[in-house]
């Protein structure tokens, strides 16, 4: 037998020492608090390592008094100016020197004790990095406001960041295992709205819903509205919610805008998100959106607007629509009525002979009966592309 842990207990200052002085050589942040910093980085450093062994070899998990002192460790550095950047290259340097060390100690005949450590830190060693995260976070509420730190815990659940879920807690809203993603688009980008504009509208939609969201670019607000991804009706709800944001966005900016949506899970929202981006960009424009759309809703325009050749043919179909009286407007209640008659007429306020004559110029000019099966998947798809603003005047 070797003395595995023997080994690790007597090379416990030289690790620490070593493992402090490759983050202060490396890391900017902590070369600049060095001169403060550095005797309390070690002694962290000395008394986990301790700590690790006594408990491995017994078996035991951190106490919560350890785990408490670890997260005031996290706290102290957010608090020294470290970045989340530098941050997260210092643990990354903390993790691989923990297993170096054990490489470096361990003997052919250590196997088990080799075994019995990783186990442990499997098991047990991921609470204490979650400790100093929960602390860094918590350290860094004087520093940055809200809006900031909720733009931050948005930006890494969309990038499937696994320090989000102790950045959740940190502003009060704890990490859900599915979101809505809701990207509210901006049809109208002129003039294009102030950073300290776009802060003061986050803050009013954060006094009003408290969730997830960022500008993701000029023209777009992106909400993470927590869902149950196995309840219909909890997904239903959440949608709603997504709904009552983009509304709160139109009204506050005064322009027409359109919501996409995705469901995803916590770890793979990078995906949805996308989806939820690309379906925002075909979806209708409305100057109070009436609903949010998914995929399921738009998938036929979603590949026209991927089709050069095929968004051209549509266009072509929105030319003559154009030339026709308010055939478009008019296709769009048709549709959103499923094509019945007199819910049609009465949403236009047109008497039912009316819609008949509007509905036969349809035919007249692009050769498809808008009741047909063909009518439907055609011309529903270019009246959406239309009203999401995808060709501006159609005519030219």
């Amino acid at each position: 037998m070797g003395d595995f842990f023997g080994t690790l207990k007597r090379r416990i200052d030289g690790n620490a020492q070593r493992v402090v002085e490759a983050c202060m050589d490396e890391i900017s942040d902590y070369k600049a608090i060095a001169a403060e910093a550095r005797e309390s980085m070690i002694e962290l450093a000395v008394i986990i390592r301790r700590r690790t062994i006594d408990l491995v070899e017994a078996d035991e998990p951190l106490p919560d008094s350890e785990l408490a002192f670890i997260e005031s460790a996290g706290e102290q550095r957010a608090a020294q100016g470290v970045s989340v950047v530098s941050y997260r290259h210092a643990l990354a340097l903390h993790a691989g020197a923990t297993l170096r060390e054990m490489s470096e100690a361990a003997e052919p005949s250590d196997v088990d004790d080799t075994v019995l450590m990783l186990d442990w830190l499997d098991r047990y060693g991921v609470a204490a990095a979650e400790a100093h995260t929960r602390g860094y976070f918590r350290g860094q509420e004087p520093l940055l406001p809200v809006v900031a730190r909720v733009r931050r815990l948005a930006t890494m659940l969309l990038n499937d960041d696994d320090m989000a879920s102790a950045l959740a807690g940190s502003v009060g809203m704890p990490q859900a295992e599915h979101y809505v993603v809701t990207v509210i688009r901006i049809a109208d980008r002129r003039p294009r709205l102030s950073k300290a504009h776009r802060e003061e509208i986050t803050q009013t939609l954060l006094d009003r819903h408290r969730l997830p969201l960022l500008w993701g670019e000029p023209d777009e607000v992106v909400a993470l509205v927590p869902c149950s991804g196995a309840d219909p009706r909890g997904t239903a709800a959440a949608e709603g919610l997504g709904l009552e944001v983009g509304r709160d966005v139109a009204e506050a900016i005064g322009r027409p805008c359109s919501v996409g949506m995705a469901v995803g899970r916590v770890g793979a929202l990078a995906q949805p998100a996308m989806l939820a981006r690309q379906v925002s960009r075909v979806a209708p424009v409305e100057k109070v959106p009436l609903r949010s759309y998914s995929a399921a809703d738009m998938f036929p325009e979603l590949g026209a607007a991927r089709t050069p050749q095929v968004d051209e043919w549509l266009r072509e179909m929105a030319r003559r629509l154009s030339s026709g009286p308010e055939l478009v407007t008019t296709l769009d209640a048709y549709y959103r009525n499923d094509m019945n008659r007199l819910r049609t007429a009465t949403s236009l306020h047109i008497h039912p002979r009316t819609l008949d004559y509007r509905l036969r110029r349809v035919q007249e000019l692009v050769g498809i009966e808008p009741g047909s099966t063909r009518g439907v998947r055609v011309l529903s798809t270019a009246v959406a592309r239309i009203l999401a603003g995808a060709w501006n005047d159609p005519r030219r």
